[in-house]
């Protein structure tokens, strides 16, 4: 195990955040509780960009208290995996479903089918990660 704080993320470790990997990310309920859902995400420019329906309670966790945590797990192999702690630096109304379309792209080859709901997209600082089996 790799355990890095403040550092760059090594070459390994962003090869595998560059797949399309399954995701769980953690919020904060506002008694403190943590709350794990799957996402999609994307990793670009050192941060994550994750992309939720607007009417999502964990948006409003994150708009409260903007501390996250994402494990990313290779696919099929849940042995190798990398988990982020950071901090949604910024939310924003997706309002053409540019950033979900992104995101379904990467995950299933088309566009996000949904139409009618509204999207957010949220940007993720990476503050401290660590990887297991992740080869350097």
């Amino acid at each position: 195990m790799t355990i890095m704080a403040a550092e760059p993320l090594p070459p390994h470790v962003i090869a595998l955040l560059q797949g399309a990997n399954p995701a769980v990310m953690a919020t904060l309920r506002s008694d403190g509780t943590p709350v794990s859902v799957a996402t999609w995400y994307l990793f670009e420019n050192d941060r994550i960009l994750v992309n939720l329906d607007a009417k999502r309670t964990r948006l409003s966790h994150l708009r409260r208290d903007p501390r996250v945590s994402l494990t990313v797990i290779e696919d099929g192999n849940w042995y190798k995996h990398v988990s982020i702690q950071g901090r949604a630096t910024s939310i924003e109304d997706d309002p053409e479903l540019t950033d979900i379309d992104r995101l379904s792209t990467l995950y299933t080859g088309r566009p996000y089918p949904e139409r009618t709901r509204p999207r957010v997209s949220v940007w993720i600082d990476i503050d401290r990660w660590h990887a297991w089996n992740v080869e350097s």
